[in-house]
């Protein structure tokens, strides 16, 4: 994880310029979680309550977060609204609106599943096809490790889906999106999917529960079988180069929703 910077170690005409947009700053309070940005904060303002994260110009995440401010106004109302952007003095911050809730629970039998299916399926609906922003395709992203014609599309995907980007407060929000991309719809249910297991789910109802998503349901099962093997792949090499502690229980869940769908021929019929 990236050092997390204070509010109080930002530049002082960085601060300034926040002010501007939202007004006298009552109090900062920074955010642990997360880690691809400088800094993370909430901010109690004259102006409301927003969430304020940025990184340093031309750091390792400048462009993570340039993605997420190109993408975010054609986003539906699932995702956080961009308030503000400031760029100064080395420093690049987005303004979001606050919005609180707590992480939703995956383990078997939750009740924040049902909400989960829900947004994921009105995701899938609305961004396709995808809206005219200029993101990767995912055939480029992945292009090592599957066939391009198995997961190419014209969704609008978040593709990253930890529970720490969902919030639940009053409704079920989805954060972050930093790592947009352009594929087939249901490459958002499957990474959740991977997340279900890793949290208990045995993979057949992981994807008993997936195939409440119209986009999954209607998913080639050879497509899917290909992109869990994938998974495979990619958490490995995630484990060899850069290991860490979350990426061995990823690879383990991986490993074990690939050889289910290779045990129970999978790739012959749909998901």
């Amino acid at each position: 994880m990236q050092r997390r910077h204070s509010w109080e170690e930002l530049p002082d005409r960085v601060r300034d310029e926040v002010s501007r947009h939202v007004g006298p700053i009552r109090l900062a309070v920074t955010v642990p979680s997360g880690a691809s940005c400088d800094l993370a904060v909430t901010l109690d303002t004259a102006g409301g309550t927003f969430f304020c994260k940025g990184c340093q110009v031309d750091g390792p995440t400048d462009w993570l977060h340039r993605n997420e401010a190109r993408v975010n106004r054609w986003l539906p109302p699932a995702a956080p609204r961009l308030r503000w952007t400031v760029e100064r003095s080395g420093w690049l911050l987005l303004g979001f609106e606050y919005v609180p809730g707590r992480h939703p629970d995956l383990a078997p039998g939750s009740p924040d599943l049902a909400p989960l299916a829900d947004l994921l399926a009105g995701l899938a609906h609305t961004l396709t096809p995808a809206p005219p922003v200029s993101v990767q395709r995912f055939t480029d992203r992945w292009r090592d490790l599957i066939a391009p014609q198995l997961v190419d599309g014209d969704t609008l995907l978040h593709t990253d889906m930890t529970p720490r980007n969902f919030l639940l407060g009053g409704r079920l929000r989805l954060v972050d999106w930093s790592s947009p991309a352009r594929g087939a719809p249901w490459i958002d249910t499957a990474f959740l999917v991977l997340r279900l297991v890793r949290a208990g789910h045995e993979p057949a109802d992981a994807e008993k529960w997936a195939a409440r998503i119209a986009a999954f349901a209607a998913a080639p099962g050879h497509a899917v079988t290909a992109f869990a093997g994938a998974l495979v792949q990619l958490w490995e090499r995630k484990q060899h180069t850069a290991p860490a502690s979350h990426h061995g229980p990823l690879l383990a869940a991986a490993r074990c929703w690939a050889a289910y769908r290779s045990r129970s021929g999978s790739y012959t019929r749909g998901a």
